[in-house]
């Protein structure tokens, strides 16, 4: 019995140690590297989502997905500046909405390809994030 109170006790030092490291990183990170970890978190719902999909656990796919959802709506669409990013941050906008809306499909369907297609375009506009950080920090 100890030795599950002890066991319990680690799993929640961690877990606070581990939201100390992630609070951290927010803290000192850039604007950039905000964005950056918006794309990771994302992508990281939507893997747990399709894992939960493949387990026949529908309840925790509709959490992890909502958590994709709740980052693409709240984080990456609400970062975008309209008057400054002009049409780059218009087709930006479109984009996450159709993202959206694919994640919303995929919770109501629990369509695989859906959540594919969702962690594809996260990816591929969350890769070109990365690289331009990378020539900004190499300049």
């Amino acid at each position: 019995m100890s030795a599950m109170r002890g066991a319990a006790s680690y799993a929640r030092g961690a877990g606070a140690y581990a939201k100390v490291g992630v609070e951290s990183g927010v803290m000192s990170a850039t604007p950039h590297q905000l964005i950056v970890m918006l794309f990771d978190g994302a992508l990281t719902s939507i893997r747990a989502a399709r894992l939960h999909l493949n387990e026949g656990n529908i309840q925790e796919k509709g959490k992890a997905i909502s958590k994709a959802l709740d980052i693409v709506n709240n984080g990456l669409l609400a970062a975008l500046d309209a008057e400054r990013g002009g049409e780059v941050a218009e087709r930006l906008a479109s984009l996450y909405d159709y993202i959206a809306r694919l994640l919303l499909s995929a919770n109501l369907h629990n369509d695989e390809k859906s959540l594919e297609e969702a962690a594809r375009l996260l990816e591929d506009i969350g890769s070109a994030w990365r690289e331009i950080g990378t020539q900004v920090q190499g300049v």
